[in-house]
């Protein structure tokens, strides 16, 4: 598949996993609504109840900007099993600047919750650097 399938499959999918590394280098992997902007991710800090603002994805971030995000399809229908990687370099804005309020409105798109309720953010944007992914031979 060429990057732009990958990306437009990847489009598809509802959630994705962000996977970011830890202060002691191990992996840390959360479930993340998002939304395709041009050739970034955007995903933002919402108002779902959290234990801290202060998120450890966000912390990671900042100190290792390295980042893959998974979305993939399962079903019992094995033949149409995909998934799609992005590997890129996150960074964290604001939901009140022109990037962070671009992608509030694109996750408001996506979701309805989001349209009752923007995140507030802050807001990480993945600048996809690299996309592979694989799919069933029926997946379509």
């Amino acid at each position: 598949m060429t990057n732009d399938q990958l990306a437009a499959r990847f489009a598809t999918a509802r959630v994705a996993r962000l996977a970011t590394v830890g202060p002691d280098g191990a992996p840390h992997l959360v479930a993340i609504t998002f939304a395709l902007v041009g050739a970034t991710i955007v995903h933002a800090v919402d108002h779902k109840p959290k234990r801290t603002r202060a998120l450890q994805r966000l912390a990671n971030i900042a100190a290792h900007p390295a980042v893959s995000v998974l979305a993939d399809h399962y079903e019992d229908d094995w033949g149409a099993l995909w998934w799609v990687r992005a590997d890129g370099r996150a960074r964290i804005v604001q939901a009140d600047t022109a990037e962070g309020t671009a992608a509030v409105d694109a996750l408001a798109a996506r979701y309805a919750p989001y349209r009752q309720t923007p995140p507030a953010g802050p807001v990480v944007v993945v600048d996809v650097e690299r996309w592979s992914g694989w799919a069933a031979a029926g997946a379509g």
